[in-house]
């Protein structure tokens, strides 16, 4: 009951992943075993229905060359789009078309508050939180309150340092990981021991967060640059339940 003592408080905490918006780019045995199969695949395959015309349209001109052409056979003032035409309009539509850099500004500058950055692998969201003393780099996290599910305590801690109007996508009702430590023995009594941190998983379903708090000092980084902020052991509990 919420009167019993507890000799570990409890905290829920939200591993909220941005997820990535382009592939990644292949390795040279990928590309080698792409370009494998796209051959296979060109060798077996069938004309397609703009080929077929293409080669209908070809035949019918070499026997209008080889013939006398007439010029009743086609309605006047009808105009035919052949298949050779076609493909000029798409080949210019081709040249026109500029890919979007899969390099970022925030990339070149390193921004790790932007989350137009490492478009192709998923982010973290990192946020600041002061714990006693010290001030550490965590998942968002609050403490657990009588009457709510600790999935209820993970969601109040997303909404709380990015307000109500985050749309995210939240995995299940049960917690993916859990982190415990104990307090230092100048605090530490028979009823408060320690804490449990209780990890749940959301992905971020929406890049504006125009409308959001974010009041705190927050991060998005990627899985290989969690170390740099992420003490040991929580990141070790971390790396359990995030895949890359």
């Amino acid at each position: 009951t919420a009167a019993a003592p507890r000799p570990w408080r409890l905290f829920g905490a939200m591993c909220l992943l941005r997820l990535p918006r382009i592939t990644q780019p292949l390795e040279k045995e990928e590309e080698e075993m792409a370009a494998l199969m796209g051959q296979i695949e060109l060798e077996k395959s069938h004309y397609s229905d703009h080929e077929i015309r293409k080669l209908e349209e070809e035949e019918l001109l070499k026997k209008r060359k080889e013939s006398p052409y007439d010029d009743n056979d086609e309605a006047p003032g009808r105009k035919v789009i052949m298949a050779q035409d076609l493909e000029e309009k798409w080949e210019q539509k081709l040249l026109q078309f500029k890919a979007a850099p899969r390099i970022t500004d925030a990339d070149k500058k390193n921004n790790r508050a932007s989350l137009n950055r490492r478009l192709d692998r998923n982010l973290m969201f990192l946020v600041k939180q002061k714990i006693g003393n010290q001030e550490l780099w965590l998942l968002p996290q609050v403490e657990w309150q009588p009457g709510e599910t600790l999935r209820n305590t993970a969601e109040r801690a997303m909404a709380t340092f990015l307000g109500d109007h985050i749309q995210a996508k939240i995995l299940g009702n049960a917690p993916y990981g859990i982190y415990k430590y104990k307090f230092p023995r100048a605090i530490r009594t028979e009823d408060n021991m320690g804490a449990k941190v209780f990890f749940f998983k959301a992905f971020l379903q929406s890049s504006d967060l125009s409308q959001a708090k974010l009041k705190e000092d927050y991060l998005w980084v990627t899985k290989d640059e969690l170390g740099d902020y992420l003490k040991s052991e929580y990141l070790k509990k971390v790396n359990q339940f995030l895949l890359d």
